[in-house]
């Protein structure tokens, strides 16, 4: 536990730490560091599994390591120069950080940040060292964040201050997922009334583009998915029709094309399959047709499509966080959900105590969830 000095000190905690890929996560004892200048350390509350940290502990080479990044929590301290959080402030992580004055950040037309974009050694932006050890040796970051861990150590511009009135155990899936799919549908691809849209993948980022294009008014909303159990509860949130392209007897693109006059306004890969970004980008229409990556491909990254669908009008684009600046626009949305303008609690299938963090990975891995929030003992 902590010391009682006024300074703050090394805090002994349970982490769930991944020693290698795919294998089981193993309930530890972690040493988490005192926050340094311009960071703060979090007493984790909820956080949830991600299709992005399953796939990372699928096929990452960093390790041992605490993924998570999902996640709402409490400030218990905070490092020098820290002057935007306190200690108790409800806070939101963020795995793309905003520092307000870099280029990007000051361009207006970008949320990945020079300073603070995406972390990928595992360690802190600030030193390049982690702030976790276990038996010794040191334990390496995810995504900036670390939430499978009851405290962690974050950049303070990788946090957002939400009121204390909002439930942490729900909110949290606006800090990647929820805040990913309608960021993708509203502010990358501008949705239009009445247009045709068409989502590849129905998890949590494919169902809250949905959610997106509902709410934009668009006229057909059409899922693509193999899994039976995500076509059926797609529906739920607004899904006007469903493909299972493993039933097409040709390939989906034209399936698609055949069903839309065409091809659709607007298509969103949500699965993070290369092949499947190309079969998007057939799938839409000439002249205005926009596809929309947001997947993150962990085998065969590079795509291949025929340079003739550009000269045609269809456009390509790429979403990191659905286009939002965390610290700027975040706040927004989390007024939306508590005024009800917007569904998370829907996303949330399973409630799971943080000694049971392996059964939640499970249920991802078979395709079982949505979101399955972790709750943190209190």
């Amino acid at each position: 536990m902590e010391s009682s000095s006024s300074a703050p000190q090394v805090i002994t905690c349970k982490g769930a730490v991944a020693w290698g890929a795919g294998e089981a996560l193993v309930m530890e004892e972690v040493e988490v560091s005192p926050p340094q200048p311009l960071e703060i350390r979090i007493k984790v509350v909820s956080t949830s599994i991600c299709c992005s940290d399953l796939a990372a502990w699928k096929h990452h080479t960093i390790f041992p390591r605490i993924f998570g990044h999902e996640a709402s929590g409490v400030v218990e301290s905070v490092g020098q120069g820290v002057t935007e959080f306190k200690e108790g402030d409800h806070v939101l992580t963020v795995f793309i950080g905003e520092c307000m004055s870099c280029k990007m950040c000051k361009s207006g037309k970008s949320t990945i940040c020079q300073v603070l974009g995406l972390e990928k050694k595992g360690l802190m932006h600030s030193d390049q060292k982690t702030r976790f050890m276990v038996k010794g040796k040191p334990v390496y970051h995810y995504c900036a964040v670390s939430s499978f861990s009851e405290y962690t150590v974050v950049h303070s511009g990788c946090a957002v201050k939400i009121s204390p009135h909002v439930p942490l155990e729900k909110v949290c899936l606006l800090s990647c997922g929820v805040a990913a799919g309608l960021g993708a549908a509203w502010n990358v691809a501008d949705i239009s009334k009445g247009s045709t849209v068409v989502i590849f993948g129905l998890g949590t980022v494919g169902l809250s583009v949905v959610q997106g294009a509902k709410l934009r008014g668009a006229s057909r909303i059409i899922g693509v998915d193999n899994n039976p159990r995500k076509c059926e509860n797609a529906k739920a949130f607004g899904i006007t029709e469903v493909v299972d392209p493993n039933s097409c007897k040709e390939p989906i693109a034209q399936v698609i094309k055949g069903i839309t006059d065409g091809g659709a306004d607007f298509c969103f890969e949500c699965v993070g399959d290369s092949d499947m970004l190309t079969n998007a980008l057939e799938s839409c229409c000439d002249g205005w047709g926009v596809t929309v990556a947001l997947g993150v491909p962990r085998v065969k990254p590079k795509i291949s499509a025929h340079y003739s669908l550009f000269l045609r009008g269809r456009t390509l684009k790429g979403s990191i966080f659905g286009g939002w600046k965390p610290k700027s626009d975040l706040p927004s949305l989390v007024e939306k959900y508590m005024n009800k303008e917007i569904q998370i609690d829907d996303y949330i299938t399973h409630n799971l105590p943080f000694d049971e963090i392996n059964k939640a990975f499970n249920l991802m891995a078979e395709g079982k969830c949505l979101r399955c929030v972790i709750h943190m003992p209190r």
